[in-house]
């Protein structure tokens, strides 16, 4: 089997959806990608790409612009909220060698894989937005408007409100979980060093990291809450909200918060991974498969993943079809982004400690391990970090 000549059809221009056009096109596939946006602009804020990432961006050819301005991650800094001060710190250098850690402004990112992916044939339609999927030979979509559409293969990757899973999964409600996030970027008027820095407070942390060849910060604050209606990313706040959210903290938070003049806010929500991850004629990816919360930095870096592995398994060059090919891709993904979803989701208590014994004994035996063991703190991530897609297929 080959995908040289086949037809694709991406839902989502994306991360994932421009990866997994891009590594198919290149492998002679006849790809169109359908986003509901009209234009891809300035849209989203920073994200981390771990090295597991990069080697991805690698293998597209495309990671030596990924990494111009893109400040490289020397290191991880936890620290407590009352006074910025460092609890442990993760030295990203002791990283197994030729990893790489960038810290990336998403619409750069997708800047790079449209102009990449346009170079490489796949035509992007804009305004498209297509409000269902019947999985089929060939697949049946519903656009905007009632028109109606015929494809060969169908890659759903258009996140967390995907079209496409409802027809593999059924309707499904996500679980709130008690959390949400404001997202801004600011000037960095405070030399803000190329580290992630995470200020971790009860019931509350901010991550922040510099962007953009360290001229932009990029903040996330995430504060527990009883209840949230909506999901999304495109709920304007007050910047007195988040100022007011996280008044106890000191450090630099304080001046990197007044210099916010506008911040989105979204409730985090729990998805469960997506039992059928494929049907006849479509397949699953990145968040529309396994949504994951933003504790590990991964959700870009796991769409980067599937990418290529779908697009290695549809080139397979043996006998098998297509419902083999993406069988496969699902058994080579699954069990990976299961414990990655773990792990993120595991993170987000040790941030949030409340009682202030129980987060000073904590802080203390992390302080400890850092200073006695600092390689094996960093060398810990190696399962996720060193991972290596490119080979793996």
């Amino acid at each position: 089997m080959s995908v040289a000549g086949r037809a694709v059809t991406v839902l989502g221009a994306g991360i994932g959806g421009l990866a997994c056009a891009l590594a198919l096109a290149r492998r002679g596939a006849r790809v169109r990608v359908l986003e509901q946006s009209r234009e891809i602009a300035e849209v989203g804020a920073g994200i981390q790409i771990s090295p597991n990432g990069l080697r991805v961006l690698d293998a597209l050819g495309l990671g030596d612009e990924v990494r111009a301005g893109a400040p490289k991650a020397r290191a991880v800094s936890l620290r407590d909220h009352a006074a910025g001060r460092e609890v442990v710190r993760l030295d990203l250098s002791r990283l197994a060698p030729g990893q790489d850690y960038r810290f990336v402004h998403r619409a750069d990112l997708i800047a790079v894989l449209a102009t990449a992916a346009h170079e490489a044939g796949v035509e992007i339609r804009l305004g498209r937005r297509v409000h269902a999927v019947t999985p089929g030979r060939p697949v049946g979509l519903r656009l905007a408007g009632g028109a109606t559409a015929e494809a060969g293969l169908v890659i759903g990757a258009d996140g967390v409100r995907s079209i496409l899973r409802p027809a593999l999964e059924g309707a499904e409600k996500a679980r709130f979980t008690g959390q949400v996030a404001w997202r801004a970027v600011i000037d960095n008027d405070i030399d803000h060093p190329p580290e992630a820095r995470v200020h971790m407070g009860p019931g509350r942390h901010i991550v922040s990291y510099p962007l953009r060849g360290g001229a932009a910060i990029n903040l996330v604050a995430v504060e527990e809450r009883a209840a949230w209606t909506e999901e999304g990313w495109d709920h304007e706040d007050d910047p007195d909200a988040l100022r007011a959210a996280f008044s106890a903290f000191g450090g630099d938070v304080p001046a990197m918060l007044n210099a916010v003049e506008s911040v989105g806010l979204w409730g985090l929500h729990r998805h469960k991974v997506a039992r059928r991850w494929h049907g006849p004629g479509v397949a699953l990816l990145g968040d529309a498969a396994h949504p994951t919360l933003p504790f590990l930095a991964q959700g870009a870096n796991m769409a980067l993943e599937d990418a290529w592995v779908l697009a290695v398994c549809l080139d397979a060059r043996d006998e098998a079809g297509t419902d083999a090919a993406l069988a496969r891709y699902q058994t080579l993904r699954r069990k990976r982004v299961e414990r990655v979803i773990a792990a993120a989701e595991g993170n987000a208590w040790k941030y949030h400690l409340r009682n202030p014994l129980i987060r000073r004994s904590a802080h203390l035996a992390m302080g400890l391990l850092g200073r006695a063991a600092p390689e094996r703190m960093v060398r810990g991530f190696d399962w996720l970090y060193a991972h290596d897609v490119t080979r793996q297929v």
